[in-house]
Protein backbone atom coordinates (compact mmCIF):
# COMPACT_ATOMS: atom_id res chain seq x y z
CA UNK A 1 0.00 0.00 0.00
CA UNK A 2 1.35 3.59 -0.92
CA UNK A 3 2.40 5.81 1.61
CA UNK A 4 1.09 9.59 2.44
CA UNK A 5 2.18 12.78 4.05
CA UNK A 6 0.07 14.11 6.48
CA UNK A 7 -0.29 17.62 6.71
CA UNK A 8 -1.73 19.23 10.26
CA UNK A 9 -2.25 22.72 8.73
CA UNK A 10 -5.26 25.30 9.56
CA UNK A 11 -4.75 28.17 7.11
CA UNK A 12 -6.01 27.20 3.96
CA UNK A 13 -4.04 29.65 2.08
CA UNK A 14 -0.26 28.01 3.32
CA UNK A 15 -1.76 24.53 2.96
CA UNK A 16 -2.82 25.36 -0.94
CA UNK A 17 0.82 27.12 -1.37
CA UNK A 18 1.86 23.86 -0.29
CA UNK A 19 -0.15 21.83 -2.37
CA UNK A 20 1.41 24.24 -5.11
CA UNK A 21 5.18 23.61 -4.62
CA UNK A 22 4.74 19.84 -3.46
CA UNK A 23 2.97 20.08 -7.06
CA UNK A 24 6.19 21.32 -8.64
CA UNK A 25 8.82 19.25 -6.89
CA UNK A 26 7.18 16.54 -7.93
CA UNK A 27 6.09 14.84 -4.64
CA UNK A 28 3.75 12.72 -5.53
CA UNK A 29 2.59 10.99 -2.53
CA UNK A 30 -0.88 11.60 -1.70
CA UNK A 31 -1.39 14.56 1.08
CA UNK A 32 -4.16 13.77 4.22
CA UNK A 33 -4.77 16.86 5.59
CA UNK A 34 -6.18 17.88 9.15
CA UNK A 35 -6.45 21.93 10.25
CA UNK A 36 -6.20 20.76 13.83
CA UNK A 37 -3.99 18.64 16.18
CA UNK A 38 -6.83 16.61 17.66
CA UNK A 39 -8.58 15.66 13.93
CA UNK A 40 -5.39 14.53 13.12
CA UNK A 41 -4.28 12.46 16.38
CA UNK A 42 -7.98 11.09 16.11
CA UNK A 43 -7.27 9.80 12.62
CA UNK A 44 -3.58 8.55 13.83
CA UNK A 45 -5.26 6.67 16.35
CA UNK A 46 -8.05 4.57 14.71
CA UNK A 47 -5.03 3.61 12.32
CA UNK A 48 -2.71 2.49 15.15
CA UNK A 49 -6.23 0.47 16.75
CA UNK A 50 -6.93 -1.36 13.66
CA UNK A 51 -3.48 -2.13 13.07
CA UNK A 52 -3.46 -0.60 10.14
CA UNK A 53 -0.42 -1.01 7.60
CA UNK A 54 -0.82 2.32 6.63
CA UNK A 55 0.74 4.90 8.89
CA UNK A 56 2.00 8.52 6.94
CA UNK A 57 5.71 8.21 6.18
CA UNK A 58 6.08 11.82 7.27
CA UNK A 59 4.09 14.44 9.31
CA UNK A 60 4.35 18.23 8.24
CA UNK A 61 3.25 20.32 11.47
CA UNK A 62 2.02 23.95 12.25
CA UNK A 63 2.49 24.93 15.50
CA UNK A 64 -0.51 27.20 16.08
CA UNK A 65 -3.66 24.80 15.82
CA UNK A 66 -7.33 24.75 17.18
CA UNK A 67 -8.48 22.21 19.84
CA UNK A 68 -4.94 20.59 19.58
CA UNK A 69 -1.82 22.85 19.02
CA UNK A 70 1.31 21.42 17.79
CA UNK A 71 2.90 21.17 20.63
CA UNK A 72 0.48 18.58 22.66
CA UNK A 73 0.22 17.23 19.24
CA UNK A 74 3.75 16.16 19.32
CA UNK A 75 3.58 15.53 23.13
CA UNK A 76 0.55 13.12 22.59
CA UNK A 77 2.21 11.16 18.77
CA UNK A 78 5.82 11.19 20.79
CA UNK A 79 4.00 9.19 23.64
CA UNK A 80 2.40 6.25 21.42
CA UNK A 81 4.99 3.51 21.04
CA UNK A 82 4.21 2.55 17.42
CA UNK A 83 3.42 6.04 16.15
CA UNK A 84 6.36 7.96 18.03
CA UNK A 85 8.37 6.68 15.04
CA UNK A 86 6.53 8.47 12.59
CA UNK A 87 9.12 11.59 11.53
CA UNK A 88 7.60 14.84 12.39
CA UNK A 89 8.61 18.19 10.85
CA UNK A 90 7.46 21.31 12.26
CA UNK A 91 6.82 23.56 9.65
CA UNK A 92 5.60 26.72 10.84
CA UNK A 93 5.97 30.77 10.57
CA UNK A 94 7.45 31.24 14.07
CA UNK A 95 11.18 31.85 14.21
CA UNK A 96 10.58 31.71 18.06
CA UNK A 97 13.94 30.43 19.80
CA UNK A 98 11.22 28.89 22.99
CA UNK A 99 9.09 27.23 20.59
CA UNK A 100 12.36 26.10 18.44
CA UNK A 101 13.15 24.63 21.89
CA UNK A 102 10.19 23.26 23.04
CA UNK A 103 9.51 21.28 19.87
CA UNK A 104 12.89 19.61 20.00
CA UNK A 105 12.25 19.03 23.57
CA UNK A 106 9.01 17.44 22.84
CA UNK A 107 10.53 15.53 19.79
CA UNK A 108 10.23 17.26 16.98
CA UNK A 109 12.64 15.58 13.78
CA UNK A 110 13.18 18.93 11.94
CA UNK A 111 11.70 22.20 12.79
CA UNK A 112 11.07 24.36 9.99
CA UNK A 113 10.26 28.17 9.51
CA UNK A 114 7.58 29.08 6.30
CA UNK A 115 9.64 31.33 4.06
CA UNK A 116 7.82 34.24 2.93
CA UNK A 117 8.50 34.14 -1.00
CA UNK A 118 7.20 31.33 -3.18
CA UNK A 119 10.46 30.39 -4.30
CA UNK A 120 12.34 29.88 -1.30
CA UNK A 121 9.35 28.09 -0.14
CA UNK A 122 10.06 26.09 -3.14
CA UNK A 123 13.49 25.45 -1.91
CA UNK A 124 12.64 24.35 1.40
CA UNK A 125 9.82 22.00 0.00
CA UNK A 126 12.44 20.71 -2.24
CA UNK A 127 14.76 19.74 0.59
CA UNK A 128 11.85 18.31 2.93
CA UNK A 129 11.73 15.97 -0.58
CA UNK A 130 15.36 15.12 -0.80
CA UNK A 131 15.93 14.75 2.94
CA UNK A 132 12.62 13.19 3.75
CA UNK A 133 11.81 10.81 1.18
CA UNK A 134 14.61 9.96 -0.59
CA UNK A 135 17.92 9.92 1.40
CA UNK A 136 16.30 8.73 4.66
CA UNK A 137 15.27 5.16 5.35
CA UNK A 138 11.91 5.24 6.80
CA UNK A 139 10.23 3.20 9.51
CA UNK A 140 7.29 2.33 7.68
CA UNK A 141 7.14 0.77 4.00
CA UNK A 142 6.77 3.38 1.28
CA UNK A 143 6.94 3.23 -2.45
CA UNK A 144 9.23 4.80 -4.26
CA UNK A 145 8.95 8.12 -5.49
CA UNK A 146 7.72 8.37 -9.15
Amino acid sequence: MKSYILVVEDSDEDFLILQRAFSKCCISLPVVRFSDGMGAAEYLLSAEEQQMDRYPCLILLDLNLPYMDGRSFLDWIKNKPVLKRIPVVVLTTSGNREDINECYRRGANSYLRKPQQFDDFLNVVQLIKQYWLEVSVMPFKMEPIA
